[in-house]
């Protein structure tokens, strides 16, 4: 029996030491809701979890890209829509003023609706969105996403031009083409059909950029979750295994507590001996 030396005492007090360590680590999983309190629990796993966070934040930016993409399209299709409205209209008011019945002057009150719907096309031809403009002649490139050696991965569509120097709009927004004559508004019918052939033509081009755009988005988003999902696997806490093991480790300390207390207790047997 030795009193300077206590080895029961000490051997308690590091497993109490331990047990604490482990509750305080579990108690930190528990109101962090991540599995990886530290660095130095799983070191590879986290650099990998690192990773996949900035993926996701990546494809987060692509997919808001995408979205902002598919409000520029939108918003081309509104005014395409409204200008084949006008467009359809300039071919009946054209056809009107074919009609041998009618005198110029019936045909020049035609005329002045005729010059306000190209008025009307010329002006949309000039909106932008954002400062970007909606009928420019170039191409639109937008980035979906980065390819595994780290470049760009981009999507390029086709441009909607809808300018008054384009092909046929040119020739129907031309201030030469009336409809106050009947030769004229022959005329004027031809140009205005070729203008709505060429605008079909050119709201299908929008449509197959907007479905393009919309499975782009479609992948992103299943990316996205995956990569989150595998990322969740790494970091993320199980809370139901986390509780049993803090309960396990509450048992462990409040034992352990105790049992340091018996350590300590049992050199004073010694006295029994001196006394």
């Amino acid at each position: 029996m030795i009193i300077n030396t206590n080895t029961g005492s000490a051997n308690a007090a590091r497993i109490l030491a331990e047990s604490t360590s482990a509750l305080q680590k579990s108690l930190k999983r528990l109101s962090t809701g991540s599995r990886i309190a530290s660095i130095a629990d799983d070191a590879g796993g986290s650099a990998v979890a690192s990773k996949f966070s900035a993926q996701v934040t990546r494809l987060n930016a692509s997919r808001a890209n995408v979205g902002n993409m598919i409000s520029f399209s939108q918003t081309q299709d509104g005014y395409m829509e409204k200008v084949a409205g006008a467009l359809e209209r300039m071919s009946e008011l054209a056809m009107l003023s074919t009609d041998e019945t009618k005198s110029n002057t019936d045909r020049g009150l035609y005329q002045k609706e005729f010059a306000e719907l190209q008025e009307f096309i010329d002006v949309i031809a000039d909106k932008d969105f954002n400062g970007t403009s909606l009928f420019g002649a170039s191409a639109m490139t937008v980035t979906v996403g980065t390819a595994m050696d780290g470049t760009s991965s981009k999507v390029t569509f086709a441009a909607s031009n809808l300018a008054a120097s384009s092909g046929h709009y040119a020739d129907v927004l031309a201030g030469t083409v009336k409809v106050d004559s009947a030769s004229d508004a022959a005329t004027a019918l031809q140009k205005v059909q070729n203008a709505i052939t060429q605008l079909a033509g050119d709201r299908a081009q929008v449509g197959a950029n907007l479905s393009r755009l919309e499975t782009e988005r479609n992948t992103i988003s299943i990316l996205r979750d995956n990569l989150s999902a595998a990322r969740s696997r790494i970091t993320d806490v199980d809370v139901a295994e986390e509780s049993a093991n803090f309960a396990r480790q509450q048992i462990l300390v409040q034992s352990g507590t105790a049992m340091l207390a018996q350590a300590n207790v049992i050199p004073q047997s010694a006295l029994r001996l001196i006394g």
